[in-house]
This record gives C-alpha cells, structure tokens and sequence, in this order.
C-alpha cells in the first residue's frame, strides 16, 4: 500500500490510477449516483484502504476506501468518516468495511 499525506493526495492518486467512480456509502448499499448502480456487501472488493485525522482537529477523520466491482465493472472511491462522525450502522457494508480494516490492521499493513 502506498502512503499519503492527506486525502486528496490518496484520492488524486486513486484517480490515476482508474478509480473514477465517485462512490457513497448510503446505509445498506454502496451507491455509484451517476450510473445508478447501488452495490450490496457481496457486490464489491476493497482493494486499499487509507485512514487520516485533521491535523487541527481530531474529530476530522475520515477514511478513503479503494473499491472495485466486478459485476459492475467499475472501480471507484468510498470516503467515509470514522471516530466521532462515524456511522455505525449494523448493515452488512458497515460490517465489511470494518471487517477489511481490522483484517488488515491485525496483520501490521
């Protein structure tokens, strides 16, 4: 995984590197607006993940999730909050999303 120092350096990089798809996480789906495509947890891969916290505030943090889909042929950016602003919904993307980042901060990555 590469390394960044804020989140729009991750997500120009991201960009170059064909992950264009602008991506929301709305509940119980992952949701691609411009092609109304909503993804369900088994619809889609992370393959990176980037945490950051505002250097002047820490209540600022968000993470920027590098997602493709195969059954839908795109790949694309997630940017959730995480900490205070965080959603901590029960849904199944919820789940995932969190499941992915402690796999891989378990394994030191």
């Amino acid at each position: 995984m590469n390394t960044y120092n804020n989140l729009v350096e991750a997500t120009n990089d991201l960009m170059s590197r064909g992950y264009t798809a602008n991506l929301s996480f709305d509940g119980d789906t992952i949701d691609d607006h411009v092609q109304d495509i909503h993804m369900l947890a088994d619809d889609f891969e992370i393959d990176e993940f980037y945490r950051f916290e505002g250097d002047s505030n820490p209540d600022d943090m968000s993470i920027i999730y590098a997602v493709t889909s195969h059954k839908y042929n795109l790949k694309g950016i997630l940017v959730n909050a995480f900490g205070v602003y965080a959603d901590n919904s029960g849904s199944a993307i919820h789940a995932r999303l969190h499941h992915y980042q402690v796999g891989h901060h378990l394994r030191g990555e």
